[in-house]
């Protein structure tokens, strides 16, 4: 007896409902040994923060060339050691036990001017307390400082900006 192969006919093939037994994803890999197995999930790009492209220019204006660039907090120091070391040295300027020109560099011309006529305002040195950092926006840092005068807590608000590859104050008012 010979069976005859015919090469133009399809295969066919019975479907299978499959229908899931558990809502749970993860119930396949509960064993302890295909845990091992389980693949792993692809993670997502990390995303750079979006860098704020406006500063601060008190009104004034610049050259498109000579502009102050923004500059991303991933490429400053760190802000926290920064805002406890300018603000110790602001506390010691308002009681005029230090010299303004030590916080030049890190101050707007016209925030270091201010901070100029506030010298000598304070009697005492005051002693800080608490210091709160927030980064609203990737190269922006604000910051309140408690800060002790006797027995009279005032607080002290601080805007840096990173402009120019450096922390930059724009805004520094004691309430």
């Amino acid at each position: 007896m010979t069976t005859e192969l015919h090469y133009d006919q399809q295969p066919s093939f019975a479907a299978i409902d499959l229908a899931p037994i558990s809502s749970d994803p993860n119930e396949d890999w509960q064993h302890l040994v295909l845990e091992m197995f389980r693949p792993e999930l692809p993670t997502p790009p990390v995303q750079k923060p979006r860098l704020y492209l406006v500063a601060s220019t008190f009104g004034e204006e610049y050259d498109a060339e000579f502009a102050p660039e923004p500059t991303s907090a991933a490429d400053l120091p760190d802000i926290n050691d920064l805002t406890f070391q300018f603000i110790h040295n602001v506390v010691e300027i308002w009681a005029r036990r230090r010299s303004a020109s030590q916080v030049q560099t890190m101050c707007h011309h016209l925030i270091f001017a201010d901070l100029q006529r506030k010298a000598g305002q304070q009697k005492l040195v005051g002693r800080i307390r608490k210091i709160k950092v927030t980064q609203p926006l990737d190269g922006i840092s604000e910051s309140t400082v408690t800060i002790r005068y006797g027995d009279r807590l005032r607080v002290v608000a601080i805007r840096f900006e990173g402009l120019d590859g450096r922390w930059l104050c724009t805004a520094l008012t004691l309430i």
